[in-house]
């Protein structure tokens, strides 16, 4: 019986970290609450080991903060097993955004345009935020102001689908603008 309960205290301690768990308990006093949520009462930290013994239970301290500390009887593998589920379905409610990009030079051809903005299109439609970059190389880096143009055409093209979460800004030689799709 006792291998049992050592068995039950290993496998715990190191499953959580923040929370202490049966021998970890060093306080004098507890505050102890059954694991059906009704209140026993105040009473030394190695008697609530006990009686968490003799039910085949775990001591788990909830509320470290209180004077005295709550520490409640519970399975705590089941208590973590019951939280990681909780968490995946957590992570399958989340809608992940990815941002794309689309680099173009200030000097692209219109047929080149009209694919870069097919593709926006596409990335907007599946939920995805845009990201659009323009290359300065070499004396192009004098005409900003045609790049400029270049993107609030992109823009405006896209105005249907998307909207800018982010204006047109220099950094470096580049010229980069964000778009988010309309919801």
């Amino acid at each position: 019986m006792r291998f049992y309960f050592f068995i039950i205290f290993r496998r715990c301690v190191f499953i959580n970290k923040e929370l202490q768990v049966n021998e970890e308990i060093r306080d004098k006093e507890v505050r102890l609450i059954d694991q059906d949520g009704k209140q026993i009462g105040i009473m030394s930290a190695k008697e609530a080991y006990k009686i968490a013994q003799e039910r085949h239970l775990d001591l788990v301290k909830i509320a470290p903060q209180a004077n005295p500390p709550v520490c409640k009887l519970m399975d705590f593998g089941k208590y973590r097993y019951e939280l990681s589920k909780r968490e995946k379905e957590a992570k399958k409610k989340q809608k992940i955004i990815n941002v794309k990009e689309i680099r173009m030079s200030p000097t692209i051809e219109d047929h080149d345009f009209g694919v870069k903005l097919k593709s926006a299109i596409k990335f907007l439609k599946e939920g995805n935020k845009v990201k659009v970059t323009i290359r300065f190389r070499g004396r192009e880096a004098a005409h900003t102001s045609l790049a400029e143009d270049l993107l609030k055409r992109f823009a405006n093209e896209l105005s249907e689908y998307g909207v800018i979460e982010k204006a047109p800004n220099i950094e470096g030689r580049n010229l980069m603008m964000v778009l988010t799709p309309k919801s």
